[in-house]
């Protein structure tokens, strides 16, 4: 009988390890592709609602983004605060190493000659790396500074709002962190950004800098906004789904937790 009990309990304990693995890897794994697409291409979705012309102009890189917020909710709600700053101490670390392979690529030879702007003339089939090294390295500047403080805000607010609800109302903390951590990251980004690699950031004729940087943040920010609404209903299935899967009762962890950083 306890033998049976104690397969059980490893049975459940490697479905938990996995299921986090997992979560922790479409992170890290999303991180790095939102990093490396980053500001290398500016999406003009501009559209007319009844004959108003409203622009909406967003960088490739931010369509992944989403799903980061998502997987830290989801590591937050079943495996804790700890954990999931975990991860997002990884995910700092991940954004280092993308900086140093890039480094690395640029600095061993053949050494090219940079002409344009620190760039290969054009006909150097160098050049595409090196134009690719450079914006993936000004937006890993600008989202490592916007991301390590976008996700504290976010598992800080998720575990706050958690506490101030006794652990009830999912759909507040799940939607409250994300849509004001997006808000600081949206702002953050697209400020540094221009700062480092501004011209990465397109200024049409007519349009002022100031036009152009507020629909960019606005269009981020909406964007990243409506993900995260609609992410409510995954969130809720998934939680749902996973916490049956793993055996864990979110609540009882979180009183858990309490008690024990209570006495710590």
């Amino acid at each position: 009988m306890f033998e049976s009990d104690d397969k059980a309990n490893k049975k459940i304990s490697r479905r938990r390890e996995v299921v986090f693995i997992i979560l922790s890897g479409f992170f890290l794994g999303t991180l790095a592709i939102l990093n490396i697409l980053g500001i290398s291409r500016q999406i003009d979705l501009t559209f007319n609602i009844f004959g108003i012309r409203i622009p909406f102009v967003v960088f490739v890189g931010v369509l992944p983004y989403p799903i980061t917020f998502l997987c830290t909710d989801f590591i937050s709600e079943i495996y804790g605060r700890k954990r999931a700053n975990t991860v997002v101490w990884v995910g700092l670390l991940l954004n280092i190493w993308v900086i140093f392979i890039m480094w690395l690529g640029g600095s061993l030879p053949p050494h090219p000659e940079l002409v344009d702007g620190g760039l290969p003339a054009i006909d150097d089939p160098a050049r595409v790396f090196f134009q690719i090294r450079k914006w993936t390295v000004s937006s890993v500047t600008a989202s490592m500074i916007a991301y390590v403080t976008a996700q504290f805000v976010d598992v800080h607010l998720f575990h706050t709002i958690r506490k101030l609800t006794k652990g009830k109302m999912l759909w507040l903390r799940n939607n409250g962190s994300t849509l004001t951590s997006q808000m600081v990251d949206s702002i953050a980004v697209i400020s540094i950004t221009y700062l480092t690699a501004h011209r990465a950031i397109t200024i049409h004729p007519g349009e002022t800098l100031f036009h152009t940087i507020l629909i960019l943040i606005l269009s981020n920010y909406v964007f990243k906004m409506v993900s995260a609404l609609v992410d409510t209903i995954p969130f809720y299935i998934g939680v749902r789904f996973l916490t049956r899967y793993l055996q864990i009762d979110p609540d009882k962890e979180f009183r858990i937790r309490q008690q024990t950083e209570k006495y710590s």
